[in-house]
């Protein structure tokens, strides 16, 4: 090794950036120099030295004692210390460094506190319990199950072209009638208003906001209230464009966003003159909304209303990237007063995030009026779109000039680049988790369970920089155990039980924190086999896990079982060569033949395959002891697509596929009642009888 490489190989070591990696069929790669060089350069020139003070975080068990802090090196001497408690008390005292370390015995409640040793600075505490929440119908062997679904593509006689809270109410009440104790939703991250064709929900532009374009317009208050809103609903112009966007096969999000936004604009204007400017509770129920959204909900609200004016002027304006250089920081002199000449506008944009916590909320207590064992089951998005408000309002903490993604493995030969930009762990640190915290706040702040997209990310992300190809990434790594003792201090306040997406290459270490801290794992049927690549017996699968058949990035039941998603990949051009195509189908044939064997084991075999699979594989893995089930709403009704395919954009109609049935109609479709009705007997609600 040169000393130049010496040296590169030093600094990554510093700023935690690993100099190679292994794939997931074992082979090592070692990491270009271009891609460390690129990819250290992200981090300031301070990130990495060593530090003279306290460490800016430091994650400790709640009611343990003593612990210890890390010090810089130093000789044995006394320092005082002072902690401030969350609730607003103190304590002090005096310990002696040794060897490195200040050792503390005070217990200390759950939760973030603040720690003063005197001449070496301060400290966050996270004081937090040793697992995550645990809801009791879970306990003692308490088994759930319930439907995933992609909100927009919910149809209904009633909506407007798109899936919408109001959807979501009523399949909550029609799917508790049949059992079901959990429902598994797409992340509901803000996305772009100005741009409602940017519809993936793993690219919000924000992780701390709701996407507006859910609303249920006609349950909003003002909409009983607003003449001029009624009128245009109920025009017959206006009723032809609502019926179209709902006859559409898929989501046509441009039609869906015009038609909402034209009334949304009425309600908003009648909200302004007869509630806002009289003072009124309404008035006073928004503006507690606003206060309690603070400065996080200020600057998206701030962003969209940028957006917006930029964009009219230039529709290539697409972030704030593209604004004039004034705006790039939201601290601005020209943000400022931008807001002060706007406010108006950049009200409305808090209006509407206030009317979507309004719904979601009420979709929560109507599953806890149902008395329902999780109720809603949010998703978290492993990142946020580079473009958006979180990266505007957050720049600083956000690496802008890499993206993170995956290295090759079976479904994705090219390995993945998904184009987010990675959070810089030093920065995390340094503001506290700020950005982290909130963003389990608002997912978990409306559910009884949260999946965390790529849970490695809590200990490590695959960094790609900009313009190299995915296998040239790199794994930079976070504070693991800082990260999941936020999630269970997290996961208690807010009564959540938390689901760890950990497929693919998953190091032990974050299998160990998994299981320490009480999250569950996420376990698909296509990947749990044994060492012959048989699937495994239910009774195999583990305890502490959500189980499903499939997701929403892989092919469904019935695309696996038609090959249908090989033959996409292979028109797509997404195999690196025919013998790799070739390869995954004389697989796939094999594993359909292994499926089969194992429903004759499990005695689930049916007479007629095409027909009774769905039902047959679904009893299969609702015999395993995991604590979660959820079922695909396209696996029930025999979907073929799936919703969305890795490596493609414009290829494949992504987050865009409608499902083939209305609420209404699946309130009596037989393949649905006969599958619920299964389920609920193999995993009985808590408190009936199996």
């Amino acid at each position: 090794m040169n000393d130049a490489r010496a040296e590169l190989e030093r600094r990554c070591a510093q700023l935690g950036i690993a100099t190679g990696w292994h794939d997931i069929w074992g082979r090592y790669h070692e990491v270009p120099e271009a891609s460390l060089r690129a990819l250290a350069a992200e981090f300031g020139p301070e990130a990495g030295s060593p530090d003279a003070a306290l460490p800016p975080v430091l994650a400790l068990r709640a009611g343990a004692a003593p612990w210890r802090v890390a010090l810089p090196a130093g000789g044995a001497r006394a320092l005082r210390w002072r902690i401030e408690l969350e609730d607003g008390s103190s304590r002090t005292g005096e310990g002696r460094a040794e060897n490195g370390a200040l050792e503390i015995a005070e217990p200390l409640p759950m939760g973030y506190h603040r720690l003063v040793v005197e001449g070496l600075g301060e400290a966050l505490l996270v004081a937090a319990p040793e697992r995550c929440w645990r809801p009791v119908a879970l306990e003692d062997g308490g088994r759930v199950w319930g439907p995933t679904l992609q909100l927009y593509a919910l149809r209904s006689a009633r909506n407007w072209g798109i899936g919408d809270f109001g959807d979501l109410r009523a399949l909550v009440e029609q799917w508790a009638a049949r059992g079901a104790g959990v429902f598994g939703l797409n992340p509901l991250h803000a996305l772009y208003p100005h741009n409602p064709a940017h519809a993936s929900p793993y690219s919000p532009s924000s992780r701390l906001l709701l996407n507006v374009l859910y609303l249920d317009v006609e349950a909003i208050e003002d909409c009983a209230e607003c003449d001029a809103a009624r009128r245009l609903i109920g025009s017959e112009a206006f009723q032809r464009r609502l019926s179209a966007l709902r006859a559409a096969e898929l989501v046509d999000y441009p039609g869906v966003a015009a038609a909402k936004f034209e009334a949304l604009e009425l309600l908003y204007a009648h909200f302004w003159e007869r509630h806002l400017t009289a003072g009124d509770a309404r008035a006073r129920a928004f503006l507690d909304f606003r206060a309690r959204g603070g400065e996080m909900l200020r600057r998206h609200a701030l962003y969209d209303a940028l957006q917006e004016r930029f964009h009219r002027t230039d529709p290539s304006v697409t972030g704030w990237q593209s604004w004039p250089e004034a705006y790039h920081h939201p601290a601005s002199e020209a943000v400022a007063h931008f807001a002060l000449v706007h406010a108006t506008r950049v009200a409305y944009f808090e209006y509407l995030q206030w009317q979507a916590e309004i719904q979601l909320s009420r979709v929560a207590w109507r599953c806890a009026e149902l008395g329902l064992a999780l109720g809603l089951y949010l998703d978290l998005a492993v990142s946020v779109d580079g473009a958006g408000s979180d990266a505007w309002a957050h720049r600083d903490c956000y690496a802008l000039g890499a993206s993170v993604g995956a290295p090759p493995d079976d479904f994705n030969l090219r390995g993945q680049d998904w184009g987010l930009p990675p959070l810089r762990p030093d920065r995390l640190r340094t503001t506290r988790y700020e950005l982290y915290v909130s963003a389990l706040r608002e997912a978990m702040s409306h559910a009884g369970a949260l999946r965390i997209d790529h849970v490695m990310q809590l200990m490590r992300l695959f960094w790609i920089p900009r313009a190299a190809e995915p296998a040239d990434g790199a794994y930079v790594h976070y504070a693991l155990e800082e990260m999941f003792a936020i999630l269970a201090l997290e996961s208690h306040r807010n009564r959540c039980l938390v689901i760890g997406e950990d497929l693919g290459t998953v190091p032990d270490a974050v299998r160990a924190a998994l299981a320490r801290s009480g999250v569950l794992s996420y376990r698909l049927l296509w990947f749990e086999r044994d060492a012959a690549g048989e699937f495994k017996p239910p009774a195999d699968f583990p305890r502490e896990a959500l189980v499903a058949v499939t997701t929403h990035d892989l092919p469904t039941l019935a695309g696996w079982w038609k090959a249908t998603d090989l033959e996409l990949r292979q028109r797509l051009g997404l195999f690196p060569d025919e013998a790799a195509g070739e390869a995954l189908r004389a697989g796939r044939a094999a594993d359909r033949a292994r499926l089969l064997r194992a429903l004759e084991r499990a005695g689930l075999l049916p007479q007629d395959v095409e027909g009774g699979l769905a039902e047959a594989v679904h009893a299969y893995v609702a015999g395993a002891p995991s604590r979660v089930m959820m079922v695909q709403l396209e696996d029930l009704l025999g979907v073929v697509e799936q919703a969305n395919l890795p490596g493609t954009t414009d290829e494949h109609p992504n987050w865009r596929r409608k499902l083939p049935l209305e609420l209404e109609a699946m309130e009596n479709e037989p393949r649905v009642l006969a599958l619920a009705a299964r389920l609920s007997s193999l995993r009985p609600p808590p408190g009936r009888p199996a």
